[in-house]
């Protein structure tokens, strides 16, 4: 993200940074797309997520399984524990914090090729035993419900240009939700311990070899939903991502926003998503 929170304070940020005994000069990098991140002496990664779009119980339930599968894979960079045992701590009534270990190397981006190498860790992760409580990744969409009721009456939107566009393409969008719902009867019943993003964005090249990033999305579900973008192909993972940033970005549009970098990045991708669809 490349604009600053808002309702976050420099002082609930360094609070919740004392938490993990983390102190010292702390620098804004606005990389990624959803979460905020600083890093503080090249030695932590931050990411802070905003509870509105990331609710607290699921957060930590992914936070605490990455921990543990850091236990067991070194290829996973999992969260550290605050000085309370906690892996996600809140900043305040909206945002919570994650600290994890600073790694030095090479990263790409989504639409970038995905390093041969990461189909091996892949295939680690997924024989690996499932640490306790992993979550279940949601097949249907999450915000599945909102956006269909939209496709009846789209209402009032913060964004007029977005709702001439979603307006457009209302009938396309009946039509992934109905192809979504055939897919998911034709897939498979094993379920593996999956990241849900392993693209080239969360993949870093360090001197030490390849990692893995960004365990928010982590979920026993199909192998697939990580093959498909590392080389494979899912005709239902494909479309789901789809329809669910579609999603997404319905909600955020709708609602009262400040016109900023984000924003328009996301009027962008909304729309790049629903004509391509």
């Amino acid at each position: 993200m490349e604009d600053l929170p808002a309702e976050l304070s420099d002082h609930d940020l360094r609070a919740g940074l004392a938490r993990f005994g983390i102190t010292g000069p702390v620098v804004y990098a606005p990389v990624g797309f959803g979460d905020y991140h600083w890093t503080v002496y090249d030695r932590w990664f931050t990411s802070v997520s905003d509870l509105s779009v990331k609710p607290l119980a699921g957060l930590r339930q992914a936070m605490e399984t990455a921990a543990s599968l850091g236990e067991q894979l070194p290829f996973v960079i999992a969260p550290v524990r605050s000085d309370d045992g906690e892996t996600v701590v809140l900043l305040n009534d909206r945002y919570a914090l994650s600290v994890f270990p600073y790694v030095t190397g090479k990263s790409g981006s989504f639409d970038d090729p995905v390093h041969p190498g990461v189909t091996e860790l892949l295939t680690a992760l997924h024989r690996c035993e499932p640490p306790e409580n992993t979550p279940i990744a949601p097949i249907d969409v999450p915000g599945r419900a909102a956006l269909t009721a939209l496709l009846d009456e789209p209402g009032e939107w913060f964004s007029a240009e977005a709702r001439e566009v979603f307006v457009a393409h209302t009938d396309i969008v009946h039509a992934a939700l109905t192809e979504l719902d055939h897919l998911a009867g034709q897939l498979p019943d094993e379920r593996v311990v999956t990241h849900g993003e392993p693209h080239a964005g969360n993949v870093i090249l360090s001197p030490h070899g390849l990692c893995l990033v960004d365990w928010d999305t982590v979920g026993l579900a199909p192998p697939e939903r990580d093959h498909w973008l590392v080389g494979g192909y899912s005709a239902f993972y494909s479309l789901r991502w789809a329809v669910d940033d579609i999603a997404q970005f319905t909600e955020k549009l709708r609602a009262p926003h400040e016109k900023s970098r984000d924003a328009e990045l996301t009027l962008h991708y909304f729309t790049e998503t629903l004509r391509n669809l």
